[in-house]
């Protein structure tokens, strides 16, 4: 199993999942498919798009799906509900669907939105190979999307229950670039002291960037290490509250303490 990130609309990921052995693709989030099609086109003329995986319903995930349906004919769309452009198929949380030897499997995760879903995808022909999430903006390398249509709780079970009981070595490829913003905003509330892993990772990602590469992939264990919003439950992430609300419980709900650094993050 191969991924290929497509960076499109400036900073989304759209990603294509090869399955080198059976010359098949599916791609995810393809909002921009002459792209997609043209960054297989480079490495293969004999690998198809079988299907489009979509995370959620936005335009900048979901506006390709009509288009590619157009340009790839019989192309299956996969989504969650009615409001994801295209579909052609809703899927169920937990359901499995194999697409050459890949198992890709959806994984419900409302917040950003109410019907967003990610998607965990390993190949049964290589079985030592770590698995890949998909997590659109669900979870971004250092931090969470905004809560559109969800709560603090429901982003809360996605990033500790859904994501964060994954393997830790389970890589992550999220939706859009927005790391160097993300980590900027974490180191705001944890020191080089309380986090110097954080920091490190900062001057790691700036210097891919520089280079012209991608900050992707993140994996679980990393984001469990820089994401305060993975870290809610720490001292150094939920003393920020503590001083915002004195009269909390100590050590005060990490439901709470995300909600409240999400809204932190949507000043910042």
């Amino acid at each position: 199993m191969k991924v290929l990130p497509v960076l499109v609309n400036k900073d989304n990921y759209s990603y294509l999942v090869i399955d080198e052995k059976n010359k098949v693709a599916v791609a995810i989030d393809p909002c921009e498919p002459n792209k997609v099609i043209s960054a297989l086109s480079s490495i293969s003329n004999d690998i198809k798009i079988d299907s489009v995986f979509t995370t959620h319903h936005h335009w900048d995930h979901a506006g390709g799906n009509n288009l590619i349906k157009t340009i790839i004919k019989d192309i299956n769309v996969y989504g969650r509900d009615e409001r994801f452009e295209g579909i052609t198929k809703k899927l169920e949380n937990n359901e499995v669907l194999k697409i050459g030897s890949l198992k890709i499997k959806t994984l419900d995760a409302p917040a950003h939105t109410s019907s967003h879903v990610l998607y965990l995808i390993e190949d049964e022909n290589e079985p030592n190979q770590v698995k890949s999430l998909f997590t659109g903006d669900t979870l971004f390398i250092g931090g969470c999307g905004r809560l559109f249509e969800g709560n603090p709780e429901q982003m809360y079970n996605a990033l500790y229950n859904v994501i964060g009981k994954l393997p830790d070595d389970t890589l992550v490829y999220v939706g859009h670039e927005y790391t160097l913003k993300n980590l900027e905003f974490a180191k705001t509330l944890e020191s080089i002291n309380d986090n110097k892993e954080l920091y490190n990772f900062y001057d790691q990602c700036k210097e891919k960037l520089a280079n012209g590469k991608f900050t992707v992939p993140s994996s679980v264990a990393q984001e469990k290490l820089i994401n305060p919003f993975m870290r809610c439950h720490l001292p150094s992430i939920y003393n920020h509250y503590l001083k915002e609300n004195p009269n909390s419980s100590n050590p005060p709900s990490a439901i709470n303490v995300l909600g409240f650094i999400r809204s932190l993050k949507d000043n910042f």
